[in-house]
């Protein structure tokens, strides 16, 4: 398998630089989570870092490389599929149906 010497930013990983294995489509993974052991024996705490194109070629705008940023929640923000519906809440009229006044 190919790896990939990729730069990790931000968070207790900042500056480092990890050989990182590449999927079949020559891209390291979305995401990559780090477990760290915990001093008095609990449970690991889990670092998870995100790719981000590390730059742009000028012309076509395609990534020159990878890079990772740290994700101080834990969990990565998730896209959602542009043909869900957005999430709404529930109607606050009586019986669910909305009235409209506008003649």
């Amino acid at each position: 398998m190919k790896s990939e010497d990729t730069p990790f930013e931000g968070g207790p990983m900042d500056g480092r630089v990890l050989p990182v294995l590449l999927g079949p489509t020559g891209h390291p993974p979305k995401q990559y989570r780090i477990p760290v052991p915990d001093a008095a024996g609990g449970s690991p705490t889990v670092l998870v870092y995100r790719r981000v194109p590390r730059g742009q070629s000028k012309r076509l705008g395609l990534p020159q490389g990878w890079k990772y940023e740290y994700e101080p929640e834990g969990t990565p923000s998730r896209l959602r599929w542009p043909w869900s519906k957005p999430a709404t809440k529930p109607d606050a009229t009586p019986g669910g149906k909305r009235e409209d006044t506008d003649g």
